[in-house]
């Protein structure tokens, strides 16, 4: 009979272990994918600025990885955004500039007809993906993605909640930054603290307590939070400036400063959150910006650009070149990275951590090595990006390609010996300009909301 019970005990003792060890093999990594808007690449202190006070961005900096080349999807937000959620560029992307010349569905902008093309039912997003893996996904604040279709939101396109605004409901974001309206999923609510015209509650709190509540809800699911900032998006509006009432800066000099360390602050806040619940080994954050500085923004004052030329809606580095940071503690290691990323890439990346089915014909590449210490190759690649029949840009290697002007020839850049774009080659080398402008005829499909006279 001992000899059965202790039989009995080591069978149960196994199965446990077994069970265990099943537990931990399937825990999946949380993701947090925090994004600014239109905030400059050398805004923050851990990318070079003396004047924006940013600790605990740059604490996840100083503890994690930094990249010094990563490029957004586009110099605006809609394609920028567009292509982060789709692995693909701006020249394969569904929304390839904020308006479009033709189909989508038409709307007014400051009184003015416009129309705008919305992210579509096939179109596979980051989202889609994950919740297909096993996830709880989550938007919080800026989707930008719905144009003026009302069915075109996060809820339809991959996300299981949803907290913020939309563009086709102009009053979910009304007055900007202290908002009296805000969508709690499909259903808008008012935000009490802001009625009858009050700016009691910011945007950057808001949308901060609606992350950490999202967090609360799911800390036994693996989970995909997706927290868009608007911060520090024009019009610069905020109560408080203190940290820099002392400058001798101009008023919107002073917010936009504060902004960005209110969007600062709602990030340490949200850290300290996850580390109280025992889930920030477990979790996984990356901090970007949707683009480079706008041009209501201090650039020369502050610095926002560091010394890229050009700034939000340019091809020139300071319009894509955008901080990424990525930080897990125990499993990413202190590095600064040059490898030269884009956001197509990070599709197929969190696919993959999340063991997750990539899509096919991604323009993106999976650089998920890099961010535990291993080597892709990222840098014999074409990085390509249009706004159709206005811009067009591409970077392979140490070149660049660009023009930022209608039917104008293509400028030559080495951005390794010219980070500035101040020298161009194109007269010098023009068999190198020859050969990537065919790489990038070959790169982009027509779109039929931008057809192009070249088009067929």
């Amino acid at each position: 009979m001992k000899k059965n019970i202790l039989t009995i005990l080591g069978i149960c003792s196994s199965t446990l272990l077994i069970a265990e060890n099943k537990e931990t093999e399937e825990k999946k990594t949380n993701i947090i994918f925090i994004l600014a808007d239109d905030m400059g690449y050398g805004d923050l202190s851990c990318y070079g600025n003396k004047y924006i006070h940013t600790p605990n961005i740059d604490s996840l900096a100083a503890t994690g990885t930094r990249f010094t080349q990563c490029y957004a999807g586009s110099a605006i937000s809609s394609p920028s955004r567009c292509s982060l959620m789709t692995g693909k560029n701006t020249g394969n992307t569904t929304i390839r500039d904020n308006f479009c010349e033709a189909g989508g569905v038409e709307g007014l902008k400051n009184g003015n007809t416009i129309r705008r093309m919305n992210i579509l039912p096939t179109d596979t997003t980051i989202a889609t993906v994950l919740r297909a893996a096993g996830y709880r996904t989550c938007l919080v604040n800026k989707w930008h993605l719905d144009g003026f279709n009302p069915e075109a939101t996060p809820l339809n396109r991959g996300f299981d909640e949803f907290y913020g605004w939309l563009i086709s409901t102009p009053n979910s974001n009304d007055p900007y930054y202290y908002p009296y309206y805000r969508f709690n999923n499909n259903k808008l609510e008012n935000i009490s603290e802001n009625a009858d015209g009050k700016r009691t509650k910011h945007n950057t709190e808001i949308s901060t307590e609606d992350a950490i509540n999202f967090i609360h809800r799911n800390t036994k699911n693996p989970f995909f939070l997706y927290l868009a900032y608007d911060a520090p998006h024009e019009p610069y509006i905020i109560n408080e400036t203190l940290p820099y009432d002392n400058k001798n800066w101009a008023a919107d000099t002073k917010r936009y400063a504060a902004l960005i360390s209110q969007m600062d602050a709602g990030i340490g806040r949200l850290v300290k959150e996850l580390d109280r619940l025992g889930l920030r080994e477990n979790t996984l954050i990356i901090f970007a910006s949707d683009n480079g500085a706008a041009v209501m923004a201090p650039l020369a004052e502050l610095g926002c650009n560091a010394s890229l030329r050009g700034r939000k809606g340019l091809l020139y580095e300071g319009g894509i070149r955008v901080p990424f940071i990525v930080n897990q503690p125990g499993k990413i290691p202190v590095q600064t990275l040059n490898n030269q990323i884009y956001f197509p890439d990070i599709l197929p990346t969190l696919a993959t951590l999340a063991n997750g089915k990539i899509p096919q014909k991604l323009n993106g590449i999976n650089i998920l090595p890099l961010f535990y210490g291993k080597k892709v190759d990222t840098d014999h690649r074409l990085l390509y990006w249009e706004f159709p029949g206005k811009e067009r840009a591409a970077r392979k290697g140490d070149w660049k390609i660009v023009t930022v002007k209608p039917n104008k020839p293509l400028e030559l850049y080495n951005i390794k010996e010219d980070i500035t774009e101040s020298t161009n080659l194109a007269d010098k080398y023009p068999q190198i300009v020859s050969e990537l402008e065919k790489e990038m005829d070959a790169i982009r499909k027509p779109s039929p909301n931008w057809p192009l006279p070249t088009d067929k």
